[in-house]
Parts: structure tokens; C-alpha cells; sequence
């Protein structure tokens, strides 16, 4: 073989080597294990000046030429620009159902549109599978239920029952209030709209007995903690479920006690005095998800995350929590007894004593003028019925 025709023999190869490389490099090409380049996120670039949300939004609504156009959601994800019109596809679907009737999957579609975020499969209680709730297997109480497997279990394998009831549970269309114990529903007469919904909600001890005028006589479920629950017998309803909301791993073992019919033991991690027995058969007691708690304050409200502890102005209230959880499982959400006007300080807290809205400035644990600008979100955009217009 002549000189120069090894030196083509060895060099062409090698022309050929660096090509490939070359190539490879300016057109990005992905092999297995690497992890391609992000390309740069698409801008929205305003043609010319205009307005495109209300004044009093976070997000600047004055676009200059050429300038980049804010985003239409809020730091939680909400949209900015709340209204209660119906997107075109949403009044295709429901605008020609008749008046009063059930809209079946409304308030999650309604939901969605303004939080797009939003997923509705969550159950509502816990049953023997909630080790698989991923979202709230890696928290403690009050936002999940790590170190609390084993009791949970146990509850479970006696309470049997984790759903509403076999009627409720076959609806097509659900329709759910939530009666929160504001001062507000006194002397509304809501009670017989009240009962007119197939799933009434009621909140810790909140009475009905005395009170239906206003705040009705139905109760399909109960939620409630230990130092919020009913103390005398005589005050249950014979036909609602007791639904069990967790804020620390003490409640647990509460539960347990009640659901057992046992001695009650152990009371000093509570902050106040606990019903010493829950007149309810262990298959009318439930537990609520946790999620609930998680989602309302860390998704929805934007509670600080404490390290995922209970601390500080991070836990909703117990009716924030209640709406979370008919956002996921009714088709359409009402609520009533909602709403603390803060400049009367004198006002009632509560329909049912004589404690003053000032009270609740005392509170520690939540903060309720950021969940207050979550549930007016909802109300703005038509996803819940606020019976009482307090919120």
C-alpha cells in the first residue's frame, strides 16, 4: 500500500469521529442517561399596551409593548381573575339542566377552572388501604398519620364501615352544606333549607336541639377532635356518623378508648377537658383523611409548612377542613354559619353562647384572615353557595 494511501486510511476515520462528535453537540443529541437541555420557557409577550386583569390584582395589568405579561395566577395557583360565569364547556354541559336540579360533578369541574391544580379523587375517610395514601403516609398528625399505622389498623378492623351509607354512597349526584357554628345563622330560618340537602356537615359540638330554625335538624356526619367533642350522651344524634378529625398522636389513642368503650386514661396532652365516652356503635365512627387537613393548608390557604409539624398559624379550621373535603366527594357544596367579621368584636362567636368574636383573635393555631381570602376565592367564583353571606 502506497504512504499516502495509508495516511487517507488512518486520517479518514478520524474525520469521519469528529464529525459525529461535532454534530451530536450542536444538535443535542439525547442518548440513554442523559438528560437533555431544558429548552427555555415560552414567554407571553404583550403586542401592545392593555389591560388583561383587575387593577387591585397582584400581577401589574398595564403592558407596555414588547413587555412580558404577568402570570394569571396567584402564588397558591388560583386564577386572578375570579368571576361566577361558567366557562363555554361547563355551560354546554350544565346550562340546560333544569333549576334545582343536582349538577352531577359541578363543584370539582368549577374548581378546576380556577385552580387547575386541582384533583379530585380523595377519599373521605380513611379505610383498611390507607397505608397507599402516599401524600399522607410521610406526615404526622394533624397532616397525616406516620407513626400511628398500628392503632389506625386497629380502629379500622372494628370500626368496618368507610363510607357514608350505602344510599348516600349511590347517589349520582350528591349535594353537601356544611354548617360552620358562626353567630351569623342566628335568626336566618336556613332550617328547612338546611335539610333539604342529602349530606348535612356539622362541626364539633355545635348543637341542633333548640336551634332548627335556623341551623335545621338533619345530621349526616359530625366531625370533631377530642377536645371538641360533644361530652354528654344525651346531646348525639342516634343517626349521624362520628367522624374523627386527628391533630396530634394523642387523639388517637382517644379514639381507641371510644371506640373500645374503654376507661378513659392519659388525658394530660390535652388543652382542655374530653368527652369520656362517644355513645356511637365502632360502625357509626369514622376517620376522617388527613389530606383534607394537608391540602386546605399548605395547597389552598399557603400556610407556613412548619418542617410538615402543627406550629403557628398553620392549621385550618375544622370548617375550612370540611369544605375541603366536600370539594373532593359532593357535586355541588353549600355552606351556611361561615365568615368572622373582625371589626365587631362584640358580635357573637357562636350561634349557640355568648362568647365574642374577640375570642377568636386569641387563637394561635390558625389564621383566619388568610382563610378568609381562600373561601371568598370560592364564593367569587360560584364553586360553593354561601347561604348566609357571611364569607
Amino acid at each position: 500500500m502506497k504512504p499516502t494511501h495509508k495516511v487517507l486510511f488512518v486520517f479518514c476515520p478520524m474525520l469521519v469521529l469528529v464529525f459525529i462528535y461535532y454534530s451530536s453537540g450542536k444538535l443535542h443529541l439525547h442518548v440513554w442517561g442523559h438528560k437533555p437541555q431544558a429548552e427555555p420557557p415560552l414567554s407571553v409577550v404583550a403586542p401592545t399596551t392593555r389591560r388583561t386583569v383587575p387593577p387591585d390584582s397582584e400581577v401589574d395589568s398595564t403592558l407596555i409593548a414588547g413587555q412580558v405579561v404577568g402570570s394569571v395566577y396567584d402564588k397558591q395557583g388560583f386564577l386572578l381573575n375570579l368571576d361566577g360565569k361558567l366557562p363555554a364547556e361547563l355551560s354546554y354541559k350544565y346550562g340546560n339542566l333544569s333549576e334545582g336540579m343536582c349538577k352531577p360533578g359541578y363543584a370539582a369541574a368549577k374548581m378546576t377552572t380556577i385552580y387547575p391544580k386541582f384533583m379530585k379523587p380523595a377519599p373521605m375517610f380513611l379505610d383498611r388501604n390507607f397505608k397507599r395514601l402516599a401524600k399522607v403516609s410521610h406526615y404526622l398528625p394533624p397532616f397525616g398519620f406516620k407513626t400511628q399505622e398500628r392503632i389506625i389498623d386497629l380502629i379500622l378492623t372494628a370500626t368496618k364501615n368507610y363510607g357514608l351509607s350505602e344510599e348516600l354512597d349511590s347517589l349520582g349526584c350528591r349535594r353537601c352544606v356544611i354548617v360552620g357554628n358562626g353567630g351569623i345563622l342566628a335568626n336566618k330560618s336556613l332550617g328547612s333549607r338546611i335539610d333539604e340537602y342529602d349530606v348535612v356537615v356539622r362541626l364539633n359540638e355545635a348543637p341542633v336541639t333548640g336551634y332548627g330554625r335556623d341551623v335545621g335538624t338533619k345530621t349526616t356526619l359530625r366531625i370533631t377532635y377530642p377536645e371538641g367533642a360533644i361530652q354528654r350522651a344525651e346531646r348525639y344524634e342516634s343517626s349521624s356518623l362520628f367522624v374523627f378529625s386527628a391533630f396530634k398522636p394523642l387523639d388517637f389513642k382517644w379514639l381507641r378508648q371510644m371506640v373500645f368503650k374503654e376507661k378513659l386514661r392519659g388525658t394530660e396532652g390535652f388543652w382542655k377537658s374530653v368527652a369520656h365516652q362517644v355513645p356511637r356503635e365502632p360502625g357509626d365512627i369514622r376517620i376522617l383523611n388527613p389530606f383534607f387537613i394537608q391540602e386546605a393548608a399548605f395547597q389552598f390557604i399557603g400556610l407556613p409548612l412548619n418542617n410538615g409539624l402543627m406550629g403557628k398559624g398553620n392549621i385550618p379550621t375544622l370548617g375550612t377542613v370540611a369544605i375541603t373535603m366536600a370539594l373532593h366527594n359532593c357535586d355541588e357544596v353549600a355552606v351556611a354559619g361561615f365568615g368572622y367579621d373582625m371589626t365587631t368584636p362584640h358580635a357573637p362567636l357562636h350561634y349557640y353562647e355568648t362568647v365574642k368574636m374577640s375570642a377568636i383573635k386569641e387563637s394561635w393555631t390558625h389564621n383566619i384572615s388568610k382563610e378568609k381570602e381562600f373561601l371568598r376565592k370560592l364564593v367569587k367564583a360560584n364553586v360553593i353557595t354561601d347561604l348566609t353571606n357571611g364569607i
